[in-house]
């Protein structure tokens, strides 16, 4: 009676299945544009960043650093921005506000990237379940045909158009595993980037630190 009544539900075809697809994949390339214009938009030449805010500081222009940092687009330069906001707590408290904006960035850059994991491990499944569904429907007219060899061939026929939900299941699973690989590589490099801006900043507030104290003990010395 199960066997039945499931039949029954297989036999409505999966058709159905090409077109979930279909709209999965337009979901998945949409969210792959806007993910790409998301960081085209916040990206900027971190080398010249760099080199730009070691100047600053060298030259102990905290304000012209700050005014580097906001002229920059990049996410780098916004949490780079938010740890010298911090400075003069000293460079645990920076660490701490660079960390504390890279938790609050996360969620925005990773914006998509679960949608796009599942679709890329379950695609292929989602295909083969199609590509089931079709064979069942052609076995069964397989049956029904008989001895009639002149039906042979639609059925035959039929058996290859369910392959094709498989490779279109394959179709739509290859971009989006690819996409959110890529994607968590260019969350690890902001990080990173991050990270190496901060360095920079800490480095300067701990180098102030011991010119001050170098030059408390150079009074004292001369008192």
């Amino acid at each position: 009676m199960l066997i039945e009544r499931l039949m029954k539900v297989a036999l409505l075809g999966s058709e159905w299945v090409l077109y979930l697809m279909l709209f999965l994949s337009v979901f998945s390339f949409s969210t792959m544009f806007e993910r790409w214009l998301f960081f085209r938009r916040r990206s900027d030449d971190l080398v010249k960043l760099r080199k730009g805010l070691a100047g600053a500081l060298s030259n102990d222009d905290v304000e012209a650093a700050e005014k580097l940092l906001e002229k920059s687009p990049s996410l780098e330069a916004r949490v780079a921005r938010e740890g010298l906001r911090w400075r003069l707590g000293g460079p645990e408290a920076m660490t701490d506000a660079v960390d504390s904006e890279l938790s609050r960035l996360r969620p925005e850059l990773e914006r998509g990237t679960n949608f796009l994991g599942t679709l890329g491990n379950n695609a292929p499944f989602v295909g083969l379940f199609g590509t089931v569904l079709g064979v069942i429907i052609a076995f069964h007219a397989l049956g029904q045909a008989g001895q009639n060899t002149s039906q042979m061939g639609g059925v035959m026929a039929g058996i290859s158009e369910a392959l094709v939900a498989t490779g279109v299941g394959l179709f739509v699973a290859l971009p989006a595993v690819v996409a959110y690989n890529l994607i968590q590589k260019r969350i690890g490099e902001i990080e990173s980037n991050s990270q190496g801006l901060t360095k920079l900043l800490t480095a300067y507030v701990k180098a102030q630190k011991a010119t001050a104290a170098s030059e408390l003990v150079g009074h004292r010395k001369v008192a």
